[in-house]
């Protein structure tokens, strides 16, 4: 099979290109970019797309950088396809945000591909990434260490958020937010490449640097893949047989993960609450991809998110007390709550609107009196009265004859359940409630429950229970409110 045979079928199989789509291609000139533009090229009536060349200059080079670009633009005129050119200071790059040069280069390469997209109305960016650098990121990945996730290597089409690479206005633009990263040759092995060059009779540069052991990647692909070769001739078609196992089972897990996330978490003011008890009922590799969900829906992306940091917030989340927090990159911060906890900005503030919480086990009430809410500048008022309106939201009348029980306040607990005034007699759990009611996440825990025996008679702020509130038949009501100190 050809290498354009090749790239068609990748194509068609993985559907990469839309008919009609305007496809930016990233092209340095070397052997595998220019390859890359050919078939494209030739596939352009096929498709009805608009091919368009994009060359970035790192400066890296000196003399022969600035000849890469040229050759660029002579092949963009001799084919008379569109080319955007431009050049930037890589090394400046890498030490206004501290990274090493290989980082900085292809930080600086995606932003410059995706301002590239915006500016000619795309999202699809073709990249020239083939079966041998497959090999490669799945071996490098491995040495690092990976999960599922790096062991699967690179995808054929990659939704990336241009937020990554600040481009501002991109961000701003719209549908344009999401780039589409597209590897047509991902399939095709380095010496079919060569052979297409040849039998194309195109001259792409090189680039010495590649013969530079001293970068891992060159010493990975120069000393260490031939050695291991030695061991096994198969080596590269056992690794790309690993890698779309290992894809196929990383596709059915973050199915279960996404299915998981949304039955056990959901986005509150920015910030993303779990439920405790259902999120530390599933395996720990779903927990742990429930974070990542959170985290992406917070971030975007996983960048700078380890594996440890990963593992460290399900530790803490799934073993210790109400209080304990785990701090993470990006100045993320995971809270635990009573029965929940929270995923959100460490800057957050979680302190809620001026209302009483309760800060005790318990606080038990009397009949007629005034209790202090402790650690607060509340107390609450209890009274029998007789023809009085409800004056805000912080005062409950009561059926007296139905109080006779205990009286007193708590927190919510696990599986608590009522019967909320208004709705029949129809019972709801306490948490869906809460959630219905939009009560912010920072005082559920805390919102004071009067607690009659031992069912619910009031969320207290919020509702009374069906079977505890006051009606025009009641012959005893029972006033219970939460007053400030200060104007008591």
């Amino acid at each position: 099979m050809s290498l354009l045979e090749t790239v068609r079928a990748t194509i068609a199989q993985h559907k990469l290109i839309e008919t009609g789509d305007t496809v930016v291609v990233g092209v340095s000139g070397g052997a595998d970019s220019l390859a890359l533009l050919d078939c494209l090229r030739q596939l352009r009536a096929e498709y009805r797309m608009i091919v368009h060349i994009a060359h970035f200059n790192h400066q890296l080079r000196g003399a022969d950088s600035d000849a890469d670009a040229e050759f660029v633009a002579q092949i963009a005129r001799e084919w008379r396809m569109p080319v955007t050119i431009e050049a930037g200071d890589v090394a400046l790059i890498a030490e206004e945000r501290r990274m090493s040069i290989e980082e900085a280069a292809r930080y600086a390469r995606y932003a410059f591909l995706a301002r590239v997209a915006h500016q000619v109305d795309t999202r699809t960016i073709a990249v020239a990434h083939h079966a041998d650098d497959q090999v490669e990121t799945i071996l490098l990945h491995l040495i690092r260490g990976a999960g599922l996730a790096g062991l699967r290597g690179m995808q054929y089409k990659l939704e990336i958020s241009s937020a990554k690479f600040d481009v501002a206005d991109l961000e701003s633009s719209g549908e344009g937010r999401e780039l589409k990263i597209i590897r047509p040759l991902l399939d095709a092995p380095r010496a079919d490449i060569d052979a297409h060059c040849a039998s194309r009779y195109l001259a792409p540069r090189h680039d010495q640097t590649n013969n530079d052991n001293t970068l891992f990647r060159n010493r990975l692909r120069n000393e260490v893949l031939p050695y291991l070769e030695q061991l096994n001739p198969n080596l590269r078609a056992v690794l790309l047989r690993t890698a779309q196992a290992t894809a196929d089972d990383y596709g059915f897990i973050q199915q279960q993960i996404r299915d998981a996330y949304a039955r056990v978490a959901y986005e509150n003011e920015g910030a993303i609450i779990f439920d405790r008890a259902l999120w530390r009922a599933l395996h720990p590799a779903i927990q742990r991809g429930a974070l990542r969900e959170a985290i992406r829906e917070l971030r975007g992306a996983l960048n700078d998110f380890e594996w440890a940091h990963i593992e460290n917030a399900r530790r803490i989340a799934f073993e210790k007390e109400t209080g304990a927090e785990a701090t993470l990159p990006q100045k993320l911060v995971l809270v635990l709550g009573y029965n929940e906890f929270t995923l959100r900005e460490a800057k957050q503030k979680l302190a809620g609107p001026d209302v009483p919480l309760l800060h005790v086990e318990r606080l038990d009430l009397p009949v007629a009196g005034s209790v202090d809410l402790p650690d607060t500048h509340w107390h609450v008022e209890t009274d029998l009265v007789e023809n009085v309106q409800i004056t805000d939201d912080w005062t409950a009348l009561l059926d007296f004859e139905k109080c006779q029980e205990q009286v007193h306040l708590r927190c919510r607990r696990p599986g608590d359940r009522f019967q909320p005034a208004g709705m029949k007699g129809k019972s709801q759990t306490l948490n869906e409630f809460m959630i219905n009611e939009k009560i912010p996440s920072a005082i559920r825990d805390r919102l004071p429950l009067l607690i009659v025996g031992d069912r619910i008679g009031w969320v207290c702020g919020y509702r009374t229970d069906e079977r505890a509130r006051a009606t025009f038949n009641t012959r005893g009501v029972w006033r219970v409110r939460f007053v400030k100190k200060d104007r008591a």
